[in-house]
């Protein structure tokens, strides 16, 4: 089993799209942890809020596969297949960290988000705060406290069941 670090974002519905992508990740992995979940402005465009947090889970697929298993819940949850970079979206479901992994072609391993996006960092540090980054050394906890990000976060309280498994 890996242990997997997805980025989950949502500016679309983002109550209702959060909570879907949670459930579907439930169907393709296990022992699941969610993070805080918190409100952000949009970066890098104008659009609405985007809602952020940091699943952690286990998954005996390959990198691929689950890359293609990321990609299908996206698109059935209304992403659309050719969207840009910066832009509103239903959902979006970014790996961070791929067990021991490190890539520097798609995706990219560790993710560069996690030097750059209090969004990221932030609840990546609630769950592996000890945790060393792969081709890095630091800890998360170490990147977190050198790190100077422009967005405000705000805590969303949990608003649906989380089952865990």
């Amino acid at each position: 089993m890996t242990k997997v670090y997805i980025g989950v974002g949502s500016n679309i519905e983002p109550r209702k799209h959060i909570e879907l992508a949670i459930g579907a990740l439930h169907e393709i992995g296990q022992n699941i942890r969610l993070s805080t979940i918190y409100e952000c402005p949009a970066v890098g465009f104008d659009g609405d809020a985007f809602y952020n947090l940091v699943v952690e889970m286990e998954t005996s697929q390959s990198l691929e596969e689950f890359v293609h298993q990321l990609r299908d819940i996206e698109l059935q949850w209304g992403r659309e297949r050719d969207c840009e970079k910066l832009q509103s979206r239903t959902v979006d479901l970014d790996i961070i960290l791929f067990g021991q992994q490190v890539s520097k072609q798609s995706p990219e391993l560790p993710r560069s988000d996690i030097y750059k996006y209090g969004f990221v960092i932030e609840p990546l540090r609630e769950l592996c705060a000890e945790l060393r980054v792969p081709n890095d050394g630091r800890t998360i906890d170490q990147i977190w406290s050198e790190l100077s990000y422009p967005e405000h976060l705000s805590e969303i309280k949990l608003w649906f069941n989380h089952p865990s498994n």
